[in-house]
Formats: C-alpha cells, structure tokens, sequence
C-alpha cells in the first residue's frame, strides 16, 4: 500500500466556472467545495472545501434521498459481504431516495410540509398521521465494463511491477477519468444575479412525474433544470445535496462528495439552520466516514424537526460506527417510535445483531420485508436477510433471499454480491467468480474485489496469481481516489493491506481509524493489523475487544483465535478457530482454509 496522495483538482477562479449548462447529470465535481467551516447561525461545519465560494444563483443540485457511504455493495476484509449496504451506514435505499425524491418535490409543488420538514404528530398529514397506520420495529411480535471503471482498470494495469511510482499519482488519473474533467456544479459567469431574493422553500420543484421514471440521473438532472430558474429554493438545494451523496453510492464514486458538499453549504447559506441540508450534511458526513461530524449535524437536524427521517437514521449509524451501541439501540428505539418504517427496522435489525441477538434481528428484517412495497425496499431488506443469514453459515436460505431480491431489481448489486459469497461457499467457485466479476466490472469497490481476488487465489489457475494482484491493486487505486474525494478510508485500507498489500500501511491506516472511533470493526482490524506485523501480545485485548458484544462474525473468531494461539494461548485458540468454522465454514476461501490448518495442528498437539 503506498503512502496517501494528497492530490487535487486545481483550484478553480471565480471568472472559470462552468455554465450549469456544462453539466449533465452523470457528470462529476472533484473541485473544491466553499470556503469556511462553519455556517450562519450554526457554528463549526462538517468539512468544507478551501475554493471560491459559488454564486447562489449557480446551477443546480439536490434530492432527499439516501445518504450511505461508499462501498455500499461490500466493505473489505474477509466476513463482511455488503456490511455497509445492510443500512448500517446508509441512510435509506437507492430506491428509497428515488421515492423521497418524488415524494418531497409533489409535496413542495402541492405547498405540503415537507418542503421544509416533517411536522410533528397532530398536523394533518404530519408524521404523527403517517406513524398510526404504520408498522412498528419494536412492537408485536455481463454488464460491460463502463468507461470510468475502464479508467480505473488502465490505471492500476501494470501497476505490479512498478507498484509505488504508478500508484503514487493513481489519485491524479482516476480523480480526472472518472470526472470527465472536473466539471464543477455549474454557475452563472456573470455576477450573483438574483442575491437579493428573498429565500424561498421549494414550491415550484419538479413534479412527481418527472422523477417518476424512479431515474435517480434524471430527477437530479430536473433538479438543476428547476435550480437554474429558481436559485434561491432552499430546499431543493438540500434535496439535490443529499442525491448527490446517493449517486456517489450507487455508482462507487467518491467525487460526487465535493459536489454534494456545495449544494449542500449552498441551502445553508439561504436557509441557516433548515433541517433539510444539516440531516443531508449528516448523511454527507457519514458517507465519508466521519462519524463524528455526521453525529454532530444530525443532532442539530433533530433539534430542528425532531421527525426528519434522514436524520434519525443517520444518527443511529453514527452511533454505531463510533461503537456507541447502547446510544445507537436507544437511537433505535427513538426512530422507531417517531418514524417507522424499513430505513429504522433495518438499523434496528443491525444493532441487535452487533449484539448477538440474531433471532431478534431477523424477526425484524421479516417484518421490514412485509412493510417493503417497492422492488429496491423489497432487494434491499432481502439482500438484508441474505446477509444475516450468511453470516451464520446457512447457505441455502441466504440464496433464497437472494433470489427473492433479484426478482425484485435483478441488477441490485448488493445482492449479487451476496449471492456470489454464497455460492463460493457452498463451493460453486464457477457461479461465485463471474458473479463477482459482473460486480466489480460495474462497481470496483473493495469488498467485491478482495473476494475476488481470493477467489482467483484459491482457485489457483494459470494467470489466477496476476489476476488476483490486479483486484488488490484495483483496492489501492479505489482508496486514492476515495480520499481525493474527502472520504476517510482508514478501516477498508487496513482490512486490505493487512492480508493482500503493504502491512506497516495496514497498521498505520487501523490505528488512524482506531483513535477515530471504537467500534468492533476497528478493534477487529486493530487486532490484525497487529497480528501480521508480529505483535501478537499487543493484538490480543484487540481481538477479544472485537467479539465482546456477542457479535457473531466467523473472521473476527478466525482472527482471534490465530493471535490467540501466536500468544500460547493455545485452549482458547481452538475454541475460537472451530467456532468460526462451526459458525461459517465458507467466510473466505483463503482465511477459512488456513483456519482449518491452524486447528488441525492444534489438535495434532494436544
């Protein structure tokens, strides 16, 4: 793993801003968001940009959709399948946020509340209303290969032999080739026309049938259309921020993040203090991996609209990710009482399994799935069950939820994924491999190209060797161009390199995100960390840090019980490696297979 880049999209002058024109909806921004950290009337910000400011009557963003971070399709390290697209960052569904984009502009156009907002209960039509006839979580019982993923493939090839040269500038080439030239988010050349109007809420949005096609492309690309005559709608620049957060997900591009950024400073600017932008700010924050300022913004979304969905979420995924499960399963409780509905059972669901309560956990997600009346709600709670259902080794049924999610969107990557894992574990290696393969070739994201990359190894065919280098090398060039994006990608970085890259970088990159934040996750990658750079009796309270919840993940067993018996502790190294083999023999082809190793000469000495 080389060291992090710091490259950067020039700074752009006031006098080069492109028309909104210049801009299409599928087009991206690596430049730099606006000055300043902090906002009217609302102190330090989440992370800004240092360009020049944007006129506000500049081109157009927003949608109030989802809001998950990248790699949403799979985080890194072995064990994880989809860990992040199971909504334990994510704000909602990417068909979800195109429901909330049609949803707030018809109730913009219409005068309704949530042009800025949901009401409290008791307003006619307020979330009170919506909540009585709702369910409750806690009660009752070969795509081809895009061009941009073209892009990033040319730019790690031939990176093997000379490794750290070409990758020390892969920022730079990917930032451009996947930006089409860093087109920023559009603006009038000349001057601030139209500074003086008043700010007004989003009356005049597009309408519902615009969006209506369930394009999230083209209802962002309405949005700008609407922005353009109307710069001064607050809402609809929170709107327009929160979609760009969802589109960097959907389509595994961290340079939408700058872009998200501006539109969202932009509402601020015209609205100090609306809900809106600070729950999209939230979101925006998480999908970057600071959990901290994505808790801080959504605390103040909540003191302004105590019902703001995106918020409720997203605090209970801050709150997970900086390991605060008790405050993350009261956050639960909170969501669930004022808003629920599947983005809350979903969160609900994961909390209770971080603490080993699965039964509790699946009961939900069957409830969610009921509640599910839209085909991605339907692919993304059951690709939600299939992984639950992988994590405990039981193979048959999570390809079953698999199945009844690709009925639903049978392009949902998440769920291919899923289901590739879960093949290669029931041994079809075939399926498992071009199922990866249709994943990565769409969405080169480090958890799909680590299981393919192990893949390639296991199968250990002429020219698997190189080919599995290339998935690693695939995981650098993602992680330069996530942190060119502003995005914090400590803990993918350390799962990667500690097994397949530069391991001084590994525990570099795992104690950066340890003194973040203490979650399981980062305990666990901690611990490995540690482990492969020989420093086993310093892993160790790591290790048994990351399965004290109850959670039950085959790698962190698998990971404790090898530091486990690298320390002598060779009774507690057995228990730990059979239950992981016990709890998910297939978790990777690699780490599964030098577990059973590992306790067979455990056994041997007994």
């Amino acid at each position: 793993m080389p060291p992090r880049t710091t490259d950067s999209a020039p700074e752009r002058r006031d006098d080069d801003q492109p028309h909104p024109d210049q801009e299409t909806a599928g087009e991206s921004s690596v430049g730099r968001g606006p000055e300043g950290a902090s906002t009217p009337g609302e102190g330090a910000a989440a992370e800004t940009g240092d360009g020049a400011r944007p006129d506000p009557a500049d081109g157009a963003e927003d949608g109030h959709g989802a809001a998950p971070v990248p790699g949403a399709v799979g985080t890194s390290g072995a064990g994880a399948p989809g860990r992040e697209a199971r909504a334990a960052h994510g704000t909602e569904s990417a068909s979800r946020t195109q429901d909330r984009l049609r949803a707030e502009n018809k109730s913009a156009a219409e005068g309704g509340p949530d042009g800025h907002g949901s009401p409290p209960p008791g307003n006619k039509g307020g979330a009170g209303a919506d909540n009585a006839s709702r369910p409750h979580a806690l009660s009752g019982d070969d795509v081809g290969v895009e061009p941009r993923v073209a892009a990033l493939r040319r730019a790690a090839d031939g990176g093997r032999r000379w490794r750290a040269a070409h990758l020390a500038g892969c920022a730079a080439l990917l930032a451009v080739a996947l930006t089409g030239g860093a087109i920023a988010f559009g603006g009038v050349r000349d001057g601030r026309a139209g500074a003086g109007a008043e700010a007004v809420s989003a009356a005049g949005a597009p309408a519902a049938g615009v969006l209506a096609r369930g394009d999230l492309d083209s209802g962002i690309g309405a949005l700008q259309k609407h922005l353009r005559a109307q710069p001064r709608d607050f809402g609809s620049w929170a709107t327009l921020g929160t979609a760009y957060v969802e589109q960097a997900r959907t389509k595994g591009d961290p340079s939408r993040y700058p872009q998200a950024e501006r539109a969202l400073q932009r509402s601020l600017e015209l609205d100090p203090g609306n809900d809106q932008a600070l729950a999209g700010r939230a979101a925006l924050a998480a999908a970057r991996h600071d959990f901290t300022g994505a808790l801080r913004d959504a605390d103040r979304a909540l003191k302004q609209n105590p019902y703001n969905e995106r918020a409720l979420c997203t605090r209970i995924d801050a709150l997970v990710e900086l390991g605060r499960y008790e405050d993350a399963a009261e956050a639960a409780r909170t969501a669930d009482d004022r808003r629920p509905g599947v983005p809350v059972f979903t969160r609900y669901a994961y909390v209770k399994e971080l603490r080993g309560d699965v039964g509790t956990a699946r009961n939900v997600l069957e409830r969610a799935l009921e509640a599910a009346d839209s085909p991605g709600d339907i692919a993304y709670v059951a690709t939600a069950l299939g992984q639950l259902d992988w994590n405990q080794g039981e193979y048959k049924t999570a390809l079953g939820h698999y199945a009844r999610a690709l009925a639903a969107d049978e392009d949902y990557l998440p769920a291919l994924e899923g289901r590739a894992r879960a093949q290669a574990a029931t041994g079809d290696r075939a399926a498992a491999v071009e199922g990866l393969e249709r994943v990565v070739a769409r969405f080169p994201l480090p958890g799909p190209l680590v299981a393919l990359g192990e893949l390639y190894e296991d199968r250990g065919a002429d020219g698997d060797r190189a080919k599995a280098g290339d998935q690693y090398a695939l995981v650098d060039a993602w992680t330069s161009l996530a942190r060119a994006g502003g995005v914090n990608a400590d803990l993918d970085s350390a799962m990667a390199a500690a097994d397949h890259g530069d391991k001084k970088e590994a525990l570099r990159a795992a104690r950066a995100e340890w003194n973040r934040r203490h979650s399981v996750h980062t305990a666990d990658a901690l611990a490995w960390a540690l482990h492969v750079n020989g420093r086993d009796e310093e892993a160790l309270p790591y290790a048994r840090r990351a399965t004290a919840t109850g959670y039950r993940n085959a790698a962190f067993l698998y990971h404790r019980g090898v530091i486990e018996r690298a320390t002598g502790n060779d009774s507690e190294a057995r228990d730990h490696l059979k239950a992981a083999l016990d709890l998910n023999p297939g978790f990777s082809p690699l780490g599964a297979r030098e577990a059973r190793t590992a306790l067979k000469a455990l056994e041997g000495t007994r």
